[in-house]
C-alpha cells in the first residue's frame, strides 16, 4: 500500500510541475507555493476581513462580520495547539503574532458594539 501511495504521490508532482511550467510558459497567474505562513496570513486577512479592518475584494466595501471572525480566529488557535512543536520559530512566532493581533482586535470589535449598543 506504501508503495501504491508513493507512485500516487510522484505521478501527482510530476503532473502538478508540468501544469505549474505550462502556466509559465503561457504568461498565465501561477499561484505561489503553498507553505504554512501563507496559509496562516491567508486566514488573517479574511479574519480582518470579518472584523471590518480590510475591505470584502468583491464588494470593496469594509463590512463586519464578527462571528465569522471569531470563527477563523479560533480555527488559527486550533491551528496553534495542534501543531504545537511541530513548526519553525518564524512559523511560531508568526502565529503567536497574528493571533495576539486580531484576538485584541475582536475584543476592542465586541467592547465598542457593548458601548454603542
Amino acid at each position: 500500500m506504501d508503495e501504491i501511495n508513493k507512485n500516487i504521490d510522484e505521478s501527482w508532482k510530476e503532473a502538478a510541475e508540468k501544469e505549474k511550467e505550462a502556466l509559465k510558459k503561457e504568461g498565465k497567474f501561477l499561484p505561489p507555493e503553498p507553505d504554512f505562513s501563507f496559509f496562516i496570513t491567508t486566514l488573517a486577512l479574511q479574519a480582518s476581513i470579518f472584523l471590518g479592518q480590510a475591505p470584502n475584494p468583491v464588494t470593496n466595501e469594509k463590512e463586519e462580520d464578527l462571528p465569522q471572525a471569531k470563527f477563523i480566529i479560533d480555527t488559527l488557535g486550533m491551528l496553534k495547539e495542534k501543531t504545537k512543536g511541530n513548526l519553525n520559530s518564524d512559523e511560531t512566532t508568526l502565529l503567536e503574532n497574528v493571533l495576539y493581533e486580531l484576538r485584541l482586535a475582536f475584543v476592542n470589535k465586541v467592547n465598542e458594539a457593548k458601548s454603542n449598543g
